[in-house]
């Protein structure tokens, strides 16, 4: 019986729709499409397709513009470590030098490379509506290699940032401090602070197709609540842990007592957590 009202319902709009399209002007009906936003199916259908494409681009795209993310995200690292550095030890000064953090993923995600944690919904959301052999092969390829490329990158910008003269002694100081702050947590601290970072991430990629036009704004505010929030994101970590290995402030073991669970964090985050969510809103009209 519901069933039976819902295709009356819809029946019924769309001849409403076909209607009011007959009456319009030539021109008018494209300003209603321009003016009405896009419903949740249409933003899954433009983040499956993206996610198909991502995970057929050559091997050689893939690691490369892994590398470069993993070395631009490290501006998140600079930018607050300079406003650190140079502002005011103020009760205000935590919401400002916060926003240097949203720098380096401006960078990455404006620029269109491969951030690890952005893959976490754009790969499983084709994987969700079409689950098969050659699906699971892709996507698993695209996460290793992107994963490993961003780490590599992170660890080059590490040794940048403390190997050459570039920063004085100060943002180096606010360097050092903020990465501790960062990596020197309790596991299971490091994991649930990774959940929210996670969803925050899923959560930019799924809103940049509703607003391309504000995409500046919708990745500053919510990679400066990753910030502010104190939440734990896999690959500005790595920036922040490999700078601690490079000066000898970690070792190997303290490495992997950070890294691991903020991985699965953000992982459970951003997929269980967020794109299972998406996909579920959106199955029974995508599966009709």
């Amino acid at each position: 019986m519901v069933d039976r009202t819902e295709e009356r319902l819809r029946a019924k709009e769309l001849s409403q729709q076909h209607q009011a399209n007959q009456k319009m002007e030539d021109g008018e009906e494209e300003h209603v499409q321009d003016a009405t936003g896009l419903t949740a199916r249409l933003i899954y259908e433009v983040i499956r397709r993206d996610g198909v494409d991502e995970m057929t681009r050559p091997k050689t795209s893939l690691i490369f513009s892994g590398l470069a993310a993993g070395i631009l995200i490290a501006f998140s690292v600079i930018g607050e470590a300079i406003f650190q550095a140079y502002l005011p030890d103020m009760q205000w000064r935590p919401l400002v030098e916060s926003l240097g953090y949203s720098l380096g993923f401006i960078l990455v995600i404006k620029g269109r490379m491969q951030l690890f944690t952005e893959n976490t919904i754009t790969t499983v959301l084709p994987l969700m509506s079409q689950p098969c052999r050659e699906y699971f092969y892709l996507t698993a390829r695209l996460w290793m290699m992107v994963l490993v490329a961003n780490v590599v990158g992170a660890f080059i910008a590490g040794g940048f940032m403390y190997y050459t003269p570039v920063f004085d002694a100060e943002v180096k100081g606010a360097i050092q401090a903020i990465s501790e702050h960062a990596v020197l947590k309790p596991p299971v601290e490091a994991f649930f602070k990774g959940l929210p970072a996670g969803v925050l991430i899923a959560a930019i990629v799924w809103m940049l197709p509703t607003a391309p036009q504000n995409s500046f704004i919708i990745i500053l505010a919510f990679t400066w609540l990753i910030a502010i929030g104190g939440f734990t994101h896999i690959i500005a970590g790595s920036v922040e842990m490999a700078y601690l290995v490079v000066n000898g402030t970690i070792g190997l073991w303290d490495s992997i007592k950070f890294f691991v669970p903020v991985l699965f964090g953000n992982v459970v985050g951003g997929t269980a957590v967020f794109t299972l969510l998406t996909w579920a809103q959106v199955a029974a009209e995508v599966e009709e």
